[in-house]
C-alpha cells in the first residue's frame, strides 16, 4: 500500500483524494492507468488554492471508510473536498480489494458536528453502470435502480454537494492521461474568474464543458459521449475555491459571507467490469 500526504498549510480547509489505480492479484477489475495524473494535479490545484491535500492510492474498501472517517472528524475553516476514483457501480465504488465502498456509509461520516456549518463537496470518478451514453437522451423506469438511487441521495447531508461524473447507469471514461471529468474540473480552477465561480455556477459550467466538448475515440468507444451530474443540500451559495485576499472590497464583504455551509454497511453487489 502507498500513501502520502502533501500540505501547504497548517488549518484551513482540507481535501482527500483517495485514487484506486491498481488491484490485488486475482481482483477482476482492471488497472486504472491514468487516475495518478488527476490526483497529482488535483494535489497541485487545490494546494495552490489553499487547501491542505492528503493522497491515498491502494486502498481496501475498508481502509477506504477509515481515511474519509479519520478526515470528517478534523474541522476545516470553511469547507472540506472529498475525491474518489475507481472503477464501480450505481452507489458503490472498489476498494483495491474489490470489495464495495458504499458511497452513502462515506457521506454518513460527515453528518457529526465537527462538519457542522462546514461546506463539504465530494467528486466522484467513477462509473454508475455499464451503459454507453450515444449523445441521445434515455429514460429508464427501472424501480430497483430509482430505489438504490433514492437510498444513497438521502444519505447526503445538508449543506453537501456531490457530483458524479456520469449519470446513474452509466459508464465514465478514464484515459492515459486522466479522466476528462477531473481534467477539466482542474481547468476551470485554474481559469481566470474560474475559481471565483459560486460551487453550483462551477457543477454547471463543468458538465457543459463534458458534455458539449468531450467525445471518446477508438474503434469500440468512437462517438460516445459522457454527462456528468450533480446532487446539492447546500442552503446558501458558496465559493470555496475563491481566494478573498485577492476579491476587490465588495466583494471580499460578500464572500466572508457566502464562501463555506456542513456531510453529513456497504451493500451486497455482483460487480461488473467498468470503464472508470
Amino acid at each position: 500500500m502507498t500513501s502520502w500526504v502533501k500540505k501547504r498549510v497548517t488549518g484551513g480547509n482540507r481535501a482527500l483524494i483517495v485514487s484506486v489505480t491498481d488491484f490485488y492479484s486475482g481482483v477482476q477489475l482492471q488497472p486504472r492507468k491514468g487516475a495518478n495524473k488527476d490526483a497529482k494535479r488535483l494535489h497541485k490545484v487545490l494546494s495552490r488554492l489553499g487547501f491542505r491535500v492528503d493522497i491515498k492510492d491502494f486502498l481496501t474498501a475498508e481502509e477506504i471508510y477509515q481515511a474519509f472517517k479519520e478526515a470528517s472528524k478534523e474541522t476545516v475553516a470553511d469547507c472540506f473536498v472529498g475525491v474518489l476514483s475507481s472503477h464501480g457501480e450505481e452507489g458503490v465504488v472498489f476498494g483495491a480489494d474489490g470489495n464495495a465502498v458504499s458511497l452513502a456509509r462515506i457521506f454518513s461520516c460527515f453528518g457529526g458536528p465537527t462538519m457542522e456549518g462546514k461546506t463539504k463537496l465530494f467528486f466522484i470518478q467513477a462509473c454508475r453502470g455499464n451503459e454507453l451514453d450515444s449523445g441521445v437522451e434515455l429514460q429508464t423506469d427501472s424501480a430497483n435502480e430509482e430505489g438504490d438511487c433514492l437510498s444513497h441521495y438521502l444519505s447526503i447531508p445538508i449543506d453537501t454537494a456531490v457530483m458524479y461524473a456520469t449519470a446513474p447507469g452509466y459508464s465514465a471514461f478514464m484515459h492515459l492521461l486522466g479522466s476528462v471529468f477531473i481534467q477539466t474540473l482542474c481547468d476551470l480552477l485554474e481559469e481566470e474568474g474560474g475559481r471565483d465561480l459560486e460551487v453550483t455556477q462551477l457543477m454547471t459550467r463543468l458538465n457543459y464543458r463534458v458534455a458539449y466538448h468531450f467525445q471518446a475515440r477508438g474503434a469500440a468507444l468512437a462517438g460516445k459521449k459522457e454527462m456528468p451530474c450533480f446532487v446539492t443540500r447546500l442552503t446558501r451559495q458558496v465559493y470555496p475555491f475563491s481566494d478573498v485576499s485577492r476579491a476587490e472590497p465588495a466583494k471580499e464583504e460578500a464572500l466572508q459571507g457566502l464562501r463555506a455551509t456542513a456531510l453529513i454497511a456497504a451493500p451486497s453487489r455482483t460487480r461488473k467490469r467498468s470503464i472508470s
